[in-house]
């Protein structure tokens, strides 16, 4: 088949939830395209196999920034998924929906079908909780939702320094409400990875009408006159049928430069590189948000965490064994087994910090191994007022596409970051951590002053995964989308991904990409729901 009902451009967290919502009618045909190859790689499903996904280039964009002039003109590392079930397959599994005010602001970006009642009721519906049964959760949906199974001593240790500093212990963090500290609830089934692909694309890869074409990336999207007919690969072009879409799920990153290598976007910009103008919108690619992460690390007087170390060899031996034998063990961990959300400011209208706590070392995205016996604690400010932007570097698709994520750049963000900062190290320092830590290694104990730690932000700060934002969607004619996702300017094309997002979430964003493709498909299929 070559001519389509719908040609889904990207099998990541939104563009698998696409691909089986739309081929549930058995006369509507789908192609989904994904530039990386199936997820059979068992460090994937194995949970704590993340920690070496960071370093596997071909499952893996592997993006850098342009240099960063607020932190220190360093390039950034922004790793994302390649592979089926795209960020989803390599991320930490952190369930997390975000704040009820989150939705409240893209309801006022982007109309009604946007607020959390809705929205809420979708995460509901997407949810089979197998751990929490109350109202606020789900069961029998397609993404399973779980506890760890096997949480280190010394998660649970962080959960108590946080209670020491007179933060609320929270069992749920998607349930009554958002503020304090606990272990997260991760998309896991039975000790192993439950990606979007696991999730949505797996039960209707059998459907005659869904056609999956892996290690394919598309060039551009195919226009006659302004309304879209296909997309072009390396060797071939896939055609739609008449009134038929190309939806793009390629993220924040991917689908502004496609949108941009088509013709869509930034006029000058475009003209500059030699691309015809079909529709000039300076928003694509603008509006880059993403969540600025801090750590404090620790080296530790016991060998509770999970090391880098030949003593830490039987137990790795006992991990394994269970893993394979039960799904159990410490290799069903996510590493960022615990966190939390507090405000810098009880001014706030919600939580503005969030901590990810590991109990191991781990330096640069895991790409640099630490020896020894250690744990992090990131904090991240989760509502940054600065913005950057995604452009074309040049007009040749197989190119990474600039990113000027431009850190720091409002005035606002450096004291929410260093508030945060502190936080961390007075929760490290509180008893229960305490009596694990022989030293703070990062910052370090002579790094005291504001002015020190501003300067140690500048130099050590990186992303924490979660940029969105750069193809918003609107109730106004400047947004890149309505809020249908279909692209203003032209007919026949959609974006459904985090890069819809009017406003960054106060969270972790994967499990609210689903919903986002979950909303807009209700919307495609039911206009009246």
């Amino acid at each position: 088949m070559n001519d389509f009902d719908y040609i889904i451009v990207g099998a990541g967290s939104a563009g698998c939830v696409m691909a089986n919502r739309l081929s549930g009618n058995p006369a509507t045909r789908v192609c989904l395209v994904e530039a990386g190859p199936p997820d059979r790689n068992p460090m994937i499903h194995m949970p704590f196999g993340l920690a070496a996904l960071a370093r596997m280039r071909w499952l893996n964009w592997g993006y850098e920034t342009e240099p960063e002039p607020h932190l220190m003109n360093r390039r950034l590392y922004w790793p994302r998924g390649r592979v089926l079930g795209g960020s989803s397959s390599i991320n930490a599994m952190i369930y997390m929906r975000g704040h009820p005010q989150d939705y409240r602001d893209w309801a006022a970006a982007a109309g009604e079908d946007w607020d959390w009642p809705r929205v809420r009721a979708i995460f509901k519906d997407m949810e089979d909780n197998r751990a929490i049964t109350d109202d606020h959760h789900g069961q029998g949906g397609p993404l399973t939702v779980s506890n760890l199974r096997q949480p280190n001593p010394l998660s649970r240790d962080f959960v108590r320094a946080g209670a020491e500093c007179q933060i609320p212990v929270n069992p749920d963090f998607n349930g009554a409400g958002q503020d304090g500290v606990g272990l997260y609830q991760v998309t896991q089934r039975v000790g192993r990875r439950f990606s979007a692909a696991r999730a949505f694309l797996e039960p209707a890869l059998h459907r005659p009408n869904l056609t999956l074409i892996p290690k394919a990336q598309v060039h551009r999207v195919l226009f006659e006159g302004r309304r879209a007919v296909g997309v072009t690969l390396a060797t071939r072009e896939l055609r739609l049928r008449e009134g038929g879409e190309v939806i793009l799920s390629g993220g924040a990153i991917n689908s502004p430069q496609l949108l941009m290598l088509s013709g869509i976007g930034p006029g000058a910009n475009l003209q500059a590189m030699g691309i015809p103008v079909l529709h000039d919108t300076p928003e694509v690619g603008a509006n880059l948000a993403d969540h600025l992460d801090i750590t404090v690390q620790a080296a530790l007087n016991d060998r509770a965490a999970i090391g880098i170390a030949p003593s830490f060899l039987p137990r790795a031996i006992r991990a394994s064994w269970a893993y394979l034998r039960r799904g159990q063990g410490e290799f069903t961990s996510n590493v960022a087994e615990a966190g939390g959300f507090l405000k810098s400011d009880p001014t706030r209208d919600r939580p503005n910090l969030q901590f990810h706590f590991i109990p191991a070392y781990l330096h640069d995205h895991g790409r640099r191994l630490s020896l020894g016996y250690g744990l992090t604690l990131h904090v991240c400010d989760l509502l940054p007022k600065s913005r950057g932007r995604i452009s074309l570097a040049t007009p040749d698709p197989m190119a990474p596409p600039r990113i000027a994520a431009n850190y720091l750049s409002h005035p606002d963000d450096l004291p929410v970051v260093l508030d945060g900062l502190k936080i961390a190290r007075r929760i490290a320092e509180a008893p229960a951590l305490a009596r694990h830590i022989r030293r703070e290694t990062l910052p370090g104990s002579t790094v005291v002053s504001d002015t020190q730690l501003e300067a140690d932000i500048r130099a050590r700060a990186e992303t924490i995964y979660h940029p969105v934002g750069t193809c918003r969607m609107g109730s106004d004619a400047g947004s890149v989308t309505d809020p249908q996702g279909r692209v203003r300017g032209v007919e026949g094309l959609r974006v459904v991904d985090a890069s819809l997002m009017p406003q960054i979430i106060a969270g972790n964003t994967n499990a609210p990409t689903m919903m986002i493709a979950e909303n807009i498909a209700r919307m495609m299929l039911d206009p009246r729901a």
